[in-house]
């Protein structure tokens, strides 16, 4: 049986003021901040403002390549001109889009140097990892299915469908 967790506004603030003081403390300092759609939105919106870095984004949920592979091939452009750019979703869990990600981007020439990613929360047995987090999980030992904030708002058969979509993360 699955365990939805509801993540309340008030832990997701928190995790976006430890992500931007994570960045203030860092010397890298990133151009961009690029929410990954659809989960790393809303995070990559208040993570630019508590920052005041401009943001960007891609579309990797809608599976639709004008909106994920077309401006990461743009995006690797930015790299090689000598941008930094910082990678935002909502969770780690196994780390199968931010893999997508690396991918595409290294094969349109994108600088390793430039390209970050951070998370809100970063399984600690994802095979990606990430260089920013504000928070760790260990899928060995949480099995609860995260509604963020903006999810809640999502009827709850929707919800029950993602979670049934990927049944590893909570079986």
């Amino acid at each position: 049986m699955t365990i939805f967790t509801p993540i309340p506004q008030s832990q997701f603030l928190a995790d976006i003021r430890a992500l931007a003081t994570a960045l203030g403390r860092d010397i890298w300092t990133p151009d961009f901040l690029i929410g990954i759609g659809r989960g790393g939105l809303v995070p990559a919106v208040f993570l630019s403002h508590a920052t005041g870095l401009p943001m960007l984004s891609v579309d990797f949920s809608s599976q639709v390549e004008d909106f994920s592979d077309a401006p990461l091939v743009r995006l690797a452009a930015r790299t090689r001109a000598g941008e930094r750019l910082l990678f935002l979703d909502d969770i780690n869990d196994t780390g199968r889009t931010i893999a997508q990600l690396r991918r595409t981007l290294t094969a349109a020439g994108a600088v390793a140097d430039g390209i970050r990613f951070a998370t809100l929360l970063d399984n600690i047995r994802s095979g990606e990892r990430v260089d920013y987090r504000a928070r760790e999980i260990d899928r060995a030992v949480t099995k609860d299915w995260f509604i963020f904030p903006w999810e809640a708002v999502a009827p709850e058969a929707a919800i029950q469908l993602d979670a049934a979509a990927v049944p590893e993360r909570t079986a």
